[in-house]
């Protein structure tokens, strides 16, 4: 079997466990009554959508975990790729969990989730940096060069991956969105873990790819379910992960361009209000700004998958 086979195996694989797994789940969410509450001050158009299941990126972590794990592509990098996904979603499960079932709406402190969060991007620097034979180099794209940024490689790779998850958090704002990002973003690095040979990354990257297609069945507009910040704790994590065991961190900006759009609206939107008393946007993240313009929530997915895909295309470019 060619490693395109294989890939494309995980991707069917992870993709057919997340359609059985979505009726199963979906049901139980409802009956343990855990519904997203939606903001009074978010668009009025969302607020039909309160009561609708969350914590569904649960069957999108189960799928991926049982597709690479029998994937017959098991390594140590594997291994510290599905770590780094799990210990994420957990963040997420334990927010999420706190605001749905024990109804503390704000879930859990900043300060709380940014110790967790960094404590496992310490774990996966720390990793790479010492098992990795790139050690503390980092791959420049568009000039194929690799800068050693010595002790600052620890720092920078723990906030590209704070950053990463939160900003994928951000992002799932809208039906489908960030799980449609998500998609373009998994298979985009699917296809470059297979140019460079890492056929164990490459397995991974095609079961996240599978398991984002699968939930977008139950998730794309109107959304059955949404995956929490379980699941977007877990796809950001992942996501960064996959980079950083390929020494292609400053991909992420590149290629999950519309994630760090939706984040820096938001630091863009807090500054101008804290210094100035004024708005940029006319709300925050950005797919708000534009719903708030007029236009439909599936237009505005649609171009942000759209924008997705083209500089995945500029990424691909970038490495040649």
């Amino acid at each position: 079997m060619t490693e395109h086979t294989q890939i494309i195996t995980t991707i069917i694989t992870s993709f057919l466990i997340t359609l059985i797994l979505g009726p199963i789940v979906i049901p139980i969410l409802h009956r343990l009554k855990v519904g997203q509450s939606i903001r009074d001050e978010g668009p009025k158009s969302h607020m039909q959508k309160s009561g609708t299941p969350t914590m569904g990126g649960l069957i999108m972590i189960t799928a991926i975990c049982v597709t690479t794990l029998t994937s017959g592509n098991v390594n140590r990098d594997l291994y510290v790729i599905l770590f780094a996904t799990i210990s994420f979603g957990l963040i997420g499960f334990i927010d999420d969990f706190i605001k749905v079932v024990l109804k503390r709406n704000l879930g859990l402190k900043a300060y709380q989730k940014l110790i967790g969060q960094i404590t496992v991007a310490i774990i996966i620097a720390v990793y790479q940096s010492s098992i990795s034979e790139y050690g503390t180099k980092i791959l420049v794209p568009f000039i194929n060069e690799e800068w050693d940024l010595g002790i600052l490689y620890i720092p920078f790779i723990v906030t590209v991956m704070v950053a990463t998850a939160n900003s994928v958090n951000l992002t799932d704002g809208l039906d489908g969105l960030a799980a449609g990002v998500t998609l373009i973003v998994s298979a985009f690095f699917s296809l470059v873990a297979i140019n460079l040979g890492y056929s164990s990354i490459a397995a991974f990257c095609g079961a996240l790819t599978g398991a984002c297609l699968g939930f977008l069945r139950f998730n794309a507009h109107p959304a059955k379910v949404f995956m929490g910040d379980t699941g977007s704790m877990a796809l950001g994590g992942a996501i960064a992960a996959i980079a950083i065991l390929m020494n292609l961190t400053l991909l992420i900006p590149i290629v999950g361009g519309i994630y760090f759009a939706e984040a820096l609206s938001v630091i863009l939107q807090v500054t101008s209000f804290k210094l100035t008393g004024k708005r940029i946007f006319r709300m925050s993240p950005l797919h708000h700004h534009f719903e708030l313009k007029g236009w439909k929530e599936t237009k505005v997915v649609i171009v942000f998958w759209s924008i997705t895909l083209v500089l995945c295309i500029v990424g691909l470019f970038s490495l040649n």
